[in-house]
């Protein structure tokens, strides 16, 4: 992000903050920031604020410590005016809408770093961000994979059978190491699955080799499990071979840590910052 960007997000969220008289507390209008976070509409917005809300009270918090609920008055034209719903934000409650807001907007990924409270700051907040990438990318795996189970069971192939395709799958993608292999060469104990350590961009490969599996199954109408591992095996062998094409080898990745792990020490972290984080006074 260009200086001349971040220093005029800087001025713009700055320019929103206001105070409680006698209290010392920030706070800024939902509504206030919704376009300098760059969101055309309100109801997209107000979705991102409610994960915010979830969030908020999954840590324990009360949320009404941190969004307020509030009815403002606006301009509509010609002199008239019109009741409408918005939010008091604590600095804390701006920090969960950035992380519940879109990464890929420019203004979302500056306020990640403008509203964190400077606690362990930039370590939560690289924390936060790989698990946000792990987790998207984890679960669209998870649906692509049900989908899968789904789609060759109406073709005659039951559980044993799909869970023997997907390790074929695996040893096509890992060059040929099965997913007990991998599993052993990363000290992942027999219980837990592959992809939980997986990185980020592994699992996006599974991913997309099973949905091309999806894809062709239905396309082609395969049946069978012979017929739909062959597909299956080569769908993992083409994207091996794409991302051989730039030199990574998925099998020689390192591990990543345990997404459930990360994941506790996220929200460990987060409590902390909330514990810390200054409250709304009581209405």
């Amino acid at each position: 992000m260009e200086n001349q960007t971040i220093f005029s997000l800087q001025q713009q969220f700055d320019g929103l903050a206001q105070r409680i008289p006698g209290e010392g507390i920030e706070f800024w209008f939902a509504r206030e920031l919704q376009e300098p976070l760059g969101y055309a509409r309100w109801e997209n917005f107000f979705t991102v604020v409610q994960r915010a809300i979830a969030s908020c009270e999954a840590t324990g918090v009360d949320a009404l410590d941190h969004f307020r609920g509030v009815t403002k008055l606006i301009d509509i034209g010609k002199g008239g005016q019109r009741a409408v719903d918005d939010f008091m934000l604590t600095r804390y409650a701006c920090y969960l809408i950035a992380q519940n807001g879109d990464p890929r907007k420019q203004p979302i990924a500056f306020a990640q770093s403008y509203f964190a409270l400077q606690t362990r700051k930039q370590e939560l907040i690289e924390d936060r961000m790989r698990l946000q990438a792990r987790f998207d990318a984890r679960d669209r795996l998870r649906e692509s994979e049900k989908e899968l189970s789904q789609n060759i069971y109406e073709r005659g192939v039951d559980d044993e059978g799909f869970a023997r395709i997907r390790s074929r799958g695996d040893a096509a993608l890992f060059g040929g190491q099965t997913t007990q292999a991998m599993k052993d060469h990363y000290g992942i104990i027999k219980s837990r699955p592959l992809a939980d350590f997986l990185p980020t961009l592994t699992i996006a490969a599974k991913n997309l080799a099973t949905e091309m599996t999806n894809h062709n199954v239905l396309q082609v109408d395969l049946k069978g499990e012979s017929a739909i591992a062959r597909e299956h095996v080569q769908n993992n062998l083409s994207v091996r071979d794409m991302l051989d094409q730039r030199g990574i080898k998925p099998e020689e990745l390192p591990a990543e840590e345990d997404i459930r792990k990360l994941e506790r020490r996220v929200k460990s972290q987060e409590k902390s910052i909330a514990k810390q984080a200054p409250k709304l006074p009581a209405e």
